[in-house]
């Protein structure tokens, strides 16, 4: 893995089987842990880390309704516990109207610093299908910006599946 010798890793998963399956990756392992809960009460509980910087992904299932607010107000919460840290918010692209909000309830929150990636495979379609992905990345490195701007056209060139395919990158907040 990528973890420096300093560096632990926390992964926390509700559904059993995935759980027991990072367990079974990171066995003997001594800088993760693994925990199996509901990942909504474990960032109440984690944060902040003793260590005072790191990164906490969050990546919701999206197999109910009110995801989207769920995240906008998982977040609100973290960061009033751990303002410094960096957050990277997975979000699917189907309902354009939903992200669309997802957005703007983002921009509401007062966050100082929200960068937004998105990356689209296909043109918008009516169907229920994943069109793309997104990444809300919440106090981003200096250097992310610039990486993407050479990562991104370069992923898009192999992952896009039918023009008109599209990545973006915006500031919903600072910079």
């Amino acid at each position: 893995h990528l973890l420096r010798s300093q560096d632990r890793l926390t992964a926390v998963e509700l559904h059993p089987q995935d759980a027991a399956r990072l367990k079974f990756v990171f066995a003997g392992d001594f800088q993760v842990r693994v925990i199996e809960l509901d990942g909504w009460l474990a960032l109440g509980a984690q944060l902040p880390p003793k260590e005072k910087r790191g990164l906490v992904l969050i990546d919701p299932p999206f197999e109910e309704e009110g995801e989207f607010s769920r995240l906008v107000d998982g977040l609100r919460k973290a960061h009033r516990r751990w303002p410094g840290g960096i957050y990277a918010l997975w979000y699917p692209i189907k309902d354009r109207r939903a992200v669309t909000a997802f957005r703007g309830a983002l921009k509401e929150t007062g966050i100082p610093k929200l960068l937004d990636i998105a990356f689209e495979i296909r043109p918008a379609s009516d169907e229920a299908s994943l069109d793309g992905s997104g990444l809300v990345v919440v106090n981003p490195p200096y250097t992310l910006e610039s990486e993407l701007k050479v990562l991104l056209p370069a992923l898009h060139k192999v992952l896009a599946v039918r023009q008109p395919s599209r990545w973006t990158s915006d500031w919903l907040a600072g910079e």
